[in-house]
């Protein structure tokens, strides 16, 4: 059985009503759109460990996290929309994600696993957001809660999802550096 480090421990608890990544210190720094996706991972994350597919426990892994400590400084309507998308579309998701993954699903740490969800519908759904920065989010929680080069791999399975789902938008940026 793998030992879950200390780092990842932060996020994955469900006793504790402090915000994902905070140490029991509040940062006013972040955006409430970053303090959604942390939070969103952390829904994932419960989501995952439970092994449910579908949305059956969507609602109380929802209740719990709209209830942690500092959800206020989140973006409620933008979690909500990354935390219920992932749920209802992680099968297509890990099909885009898959084939540029170099061991089994099942090998992948829960926490990478999230991140990749999350990450992948970002860039399937939601242009809106730059491609780049839909990527450096995900590395960045990567670097937060994954595990020592877990951001590496990470950016490389998103920059291959990003060229295959916004191939116009990758191309436009290349040609630009």
């Amino acid at each position: 059985m793998k030992k879950t480090s200390s780092k990842r421990k932060k996020i994955l608890t469900t006793t504790t009503n402090k915000a994902p990544g905070s140490n029991g210190r509040h940062n006013p720094t972040r955006s409430a759109r970053r303090r959604s996706r942390e939070f969103a991972l952390q829904g994932i994350y419960a989501w995952l460990i439970r092994g449910v597919d579908g949305t059956r426990e969507a609602g109380a892994i929802d209740a719990h996290i709209r209830g942690e400590e500092y959800f206020n400084d989140a973006d409620a309507q933008w979690y909500h929309t990354l935390f219920y998308g992932v749920i209802q579309e992680a099968p297509e998701l890990r099909e885009q994600f898959m084939p540029h993954v170099d061991r089994p699903l099942e090998e992948l740490s829960p926490i990478e696993h999230g991140i990749l969800l999350l990450g992948s519908y970002e860039l399937a759904h939601h242009v809106e957001v730059p491609y780049r920065v839909a990527i450096n989010e995900a590395v960045e929680l990567a670097k937060e809660f994954g595990g020592t080069d877990g951001f590496k791999f990470v950016n490389g399975v998103l920059d291959r999802v990003a060229a295959a789902v916004r191939p116009a938008e990758v191309k436009k940026y290349q040609n630009r550096s």
